[in-house]
């Protein structure tokens, strides 16, 4: 009887550092509110009464559509995959463009803001740190996965 590993247990990263886990955990916040955002859009286009409900329509389905690449990029990270840290990175990117917007606006969305940038920079910095580079693969003399 063999006792060879299965391929979801031989895909299975060592431990994590938890630096890429809180990355996963922040990324994964993200985009589970992105996702809410985009449920709550489609919501008023189709139950409410919006201005045009096919802008709030398609821009619901736009916004799920581009919650995917936190979420995926955060089980990529969660599994310690390599690819993952572009995709997260990237997401972060965007968010400190929007977090600005955010703040500019003021009132409610002051709080919002500051939630976004903080989660983005932290992320970045959780990414890019030499731990979390050297779980993923990522650096001078490494391997790729």
């Amino acid at each position: 009887m063999s006792t060879k590993p299965t391929p979801t247990e031989s895909a299975a990263p060592a431990t994590l550092p938890r630096r890429l886990t809180a990355a996963a955990a922040l990324t994964a916040l993200e985009g589970l509110a992105l996702a809410g955002f985009g449920v709550y859009m489609l919501y008023v286009g189709i139950a409410g009464d919006p201005d045009s409900p096919r802008q709030a329509e398609t821009g619901g389905i736009t916004v799920l559509v581009l919650a995917a690449l936190p979420l995926i990029a955060a089980r990529g990270l969660r599994l310690g995959r390599r690819w993952s840290r572009g995709p997260a990175l990237i997401t972060q990117l965007m968010a400190l463009p929007v977090a600005w917007t955010l703040w500019t606006t003021g009132g409610a969305m002051t709080a919002a803001a500051a939630a976004l940038a903080v989660s983005a920079v932290a992320v970045v910095a959780l990414l890019v740190n030499p731990t979390a580079t050297g779980a993923l693969g990522i650096g001078p003399g490494e391997q790729a996965r």
